[in-house]
């Protein structure tokens, strides 16, 4: 049988490495991924029970509403999401048939397909937003530790609890708050 080692041999499982194994801002880069893929996974759920669509469709339906005139071209949003257009073509079509967004042949390029949010749709978010904005909330402290929350609180211009204007600018020495 092996030997097994003493609980203070052990190494913490949430402190980082001393030794530097990993460059700070890979450390903080990993941090934020692991914040993101906590949020993902809470509201996929949520987001169907809210609002009735794929999480991949309320990404849709936050970009659109994030945009003056609630309107975006298809290229845009498929350039904005890293999605192939085919991919976005089916999600707006279920958009479209759930009476959420609209679609129609560009005014300035006929070409191109412009996707507006719909009453129902703005509706929908305004009721959900704050039971998802909390869920979110939620996501990112289990995922990350206080000192980290408080790094990425500091990089989200705008929201409660930071003070910082829209046009906020992370310190050059980010990656140090982080890691």
């Amino acid at each position: 049988m092996a030997d097994t080692p003493a609980p203070g041999d052990l190494p913490e499982c949430d402190q980082p490495r001393e030794d530097g194994l990993l460059p700070a801002e890979l450390r903080a880069w990993m941090h934020l991924l692991a914040a993101a893929g906590a949020i993902e996974q809470q509201l996929h759920s949520l987001v169907k029970e809210a609002l009735g669509v794929s999480h991949d469709e309320f990404l849709v339906l936050c970009l659109l509403a994030d945009q003056p005139g609630a309107t975006l071209r298809m290229t845009r949003i498929a350039e904005l999401l890293g999605r192939p257009k085919t991919r976005l073509t089916y999600q707006v079509a279920c958009l479209q048939h759930a009476g959420l967004a609209t679609r129609r042949a560009s005014r300035c390029d006929r070409r191109g397909i412009e996707v507006t949010l719909t009453d129902k749709a703005r509706q929908l978010l305004d009721e959900a937003s704050p039971a998802l904005a909390d869920a979110i909330t939620q996501a990112v402290a289990c995922a990350v530790g206080p000192r980290y929350r408080e790094a990425l609180r500091g990089l989200l211009a705008g929201t409660p609890d930071t003070g910082a204007p829209d046009s906020y600018s992370p310190p050059a020495d980010m990656h140090k708050q982080l890691g």
